[in-house]
C-alpha cells in the first residue's frame, strides 16, 4: 500500500504543484504571494499562443484521420487475410513503437530534404501520422481478435459482399477500438515535441514548440498555466480512450 501511495505521489505531486503555481500572483514560480487568474487571462490574449493552439489541432486532427485509416486497413488485412510474408510487414509497421524518437525525427527530417519537401506543416502532419499510424493498428487489431469470424461468414452467406459484411458487421463491432485510438492517437500527436521538432518549419509552430520556447526565456505562472492546460486535456483525451477501449 505505502508503495502505491509513493508511485502516485511520484507521478502526479510535480503536475499538482505545476498547476497550483499557476495560480501564483508572482512572476516568480519559486515564491507564492496569492491566488490569481491573470496569467489566465494573458494566454487568451496571446496571438502566438492561439496560432500555436490552430496547428496544433489541425495537425493532430489530420495525422489522427490518416493514422486511423491507415492502422485500420492494416489491422485488417493482417488478421484477416494472412499472405506471405506478414511477420515482415507486421514488423516494419510496428517499428516507429520501438526505435527512439529522436531517430524517427532525424530520420523524417533527412528524407524531406532528400525528397525536396519544405518543411512545415505538412511535414509534421506525416510524422504525426507516421508515427500514430502502429498504435492505431495494435489497439484495433486487438479489438478484432476477439470477434468472431463466423459472424462475418454468415452475412457472406446471406449474399453480402466482403465490404458489406465489413461495414455492417465488423466495423460496428470495432467502433469501441476504433474510437478510443482516435483519442489516443490525437492526444500524442497533441503532446508530441521530439519528431516536431524536426520536422517543423518557419510558421508551423506547435503548442509543444511555443512552451519550449517559453522556457528557455525561464519559467513563469504563464507557462505553468498553460502547461496545466495541456495536462488537463491531455488526461481527459486518455480517460476517455481508454474508458471506450474497455467497452
Amino acid at each position: 500500500m505505502s508503495a502505491s501511495v509513493a508511485n502516485l505521489l511520484f507521478l502526479y505531486a510535480p503536475i499538482v504543484v505545476l498547476m497550483v503555481f499557476s495560480f501564483n500572483a508572482s512572476r516568480l514560480s519559486a515564491g507564492w504571494q496569492g491566488l490569481t487568474l491573470q496569467w489566465y487571462r494573458l494566454l487568451l490574449e496571446d496571438e502566438a499562443l492561439r496560432l500555436a493552439v490552430q496547428n496544433s489541432l489541425v495537425v493532430a486532427v489530420v495525422s489522427t484521420v490518416v493514422a486511423t485509416g491507415l492502422g485500420v486497413c492494416a489491422a485488417v488485412g493482417l488478421e484477416r487475410h494472412p499472405f506471405r510474408g506478414r511477420e515482415v510487414v507486421e514488423g516494419a509497421l510496428l517499428l516507429p513503437l520501438v526505435i527512439p524518437e529522436i531517430m524517427m525525427g532525424v530520420s523524417l527530417m533527412l528524407l524531406f530534404l532528400l525528397v525536396n519537401l519544405p518543411l512545415g506543416l505538412i511535414t509534421v502532419t506525416i510524422g504525426h501520422a507516421a508515427f500514430n499510424v502502429p498504435i492505431v493498428l495494435v489497439i484495433v487489431r486487438a479489438r478484432l481478435r476477439k470477434l468472431d469470424p463466423s459472424l462475418e461468414e454468415a452475412a457472406r452467406d446471406l449474399g453480402a459482399t466482403s465490404w458489406q459484411a465489413f461495414r455492417g458487421v465488423t466495423l460496428p463491432l470495432l467502433m469501441p477500438a476504433v474510437a478510443g485510438s482516435v483519442l489516443l492517437a490525437f492526444t500524442i500527436s497533441l503532446d508530441d515535441f521530439i519528431v516536431t521538432f524536426f520536422t517543423a518549419g518557419p510558421g508551423s509552430t506547435t503548442l509543444p514548440l511555443y512552451v519550449y520556447s517559453m522556457v528557455k526565456s525561464g519559467v513563469t505562472p504563464a507557462i505553468n498555466a498553460l502547461s496545466a492546460i495541456l495536462v488537463l486535456v491531455s488526461m481527459a483525451l486518455i480517460g476517455a480512450s481508454l474508458a471506450l477501449q474497455r467497452r
